[in-house]
């Protein structure tokens, strides 16, 4: 599967998805946050931990999320729907995973009231951390109206 980030105006990126379980699907303009785009940062940690049934692997399989649209009109099938029924949960450890490395790799508080324990552990943080700098330097180098491309099931 392919995934294109396209850099936006303002401070706003796109995904078009193709190639993958079902049709292809584009995620119109979104803020890009302090960083890069969050989704992005969803194919970096899961690339570098080997999660394959996170929010990418979902999309892989066919899921289309809120906010993605069909890239071509045409009927999709409901069977994304499916593959959420049977993957939820894995995804949502994958984000609880994501969420925790991206908030040890910008430096921000990992204890305290309300932070919670840890999904993942040191040596996971160690591959993540390298990943996540690697990303953040390829979507700065990026031009406004240019993409980074990302190939799912790769190191990107």
């Amino acid at each position: 599967m392919e995934m294109s980030f396209r850099k936006l105006p303002d401070n706003q990126h796109e995904i078009i998805v193709r190639h993958r379980k079902g049709p292809d699907v584009r995620l119109p303009a979104q803020p890009v946050g302090p960083t890069m785009p969050h989704d992005l940062v969803h194919a970096v940690v899961e690339t570098a931990l080997g999660i394959d049934d996170g929010f990418w692997g979902a999309i892989a399989r066919g899921a289309t999320f809120q906010g993605f649209e069909l890239l071509a009109p045409g009927r999709h099938r409901r069977s994304g729907m499916k593959v959420l029924r049977r993957g939820g949960d894995a995804v949502l450890a994958a984000e609880l995973s994501v969420n925790w490395a991206y908030r040890v790799w910008r430096g921000l508080p990992t204890e305290g009231r309300g932070v919670g324990r840890p999904p993942i552990g040191p040596d996971a943080l160690a591959r993540t951390g390298p990943s996540l700098d690697a990303a953040a330097a390829r979507w700065s180098a990026v031009p406004e109206g240019g993409d980074l491309l990302w190939h799912w099931g790769t190191t990107g």
